[in-house]
């Protein structure tokens, strides 16, 4: 099962974000076949919230942390908490993955 990986930034570290976000976007780049989803956090006037959130499609705890820990928003001090959530994929881009639900069991 893939797991859900839920950032929150550091207060008043917008510059940060700014000052890393190529290399950030060109790590998501490098590992774009894993994620099955990813992106910022908004408010609901489009605005940054400050965090984001990645599905990252691995088996294994300890290489999700691996990946958030090599992000460069990682490197560069941004997070103030980072969460690690086991998820269950039950819909993707319209198909389901639960078995004996009419997909196909993964």
């Amino acid at each position: 099962m893939p797991y859900i990986i839920e950032t929150w930034d550091k207060p008043d570290h917008q510059s940060v974000r700014a000052g890393a976000r190529a290399a950030h976007l060109d790590f998501l780049a490098a590992h774009a076949a894993r994620l099955l989803a990813c992106g910022a956090k908004l408010h609901d006037d489009g605005t940054d919230r400050g965090g984001g959130l990645y599905v990252l499609d691995t088996e294994d705890r300890s290489e999700a942390e691996r990946f958030i820990a090599a992000d460069p928003f990682s490197a560069a001090d941004l997070f103030e908490r980072v969460t690690i959530t086991r998820w269950r994929k039950a819909y993707v881009d319209g198909k389901c993955f639960l078995p004996g639900a009419g997909g196909s069991a993964q």
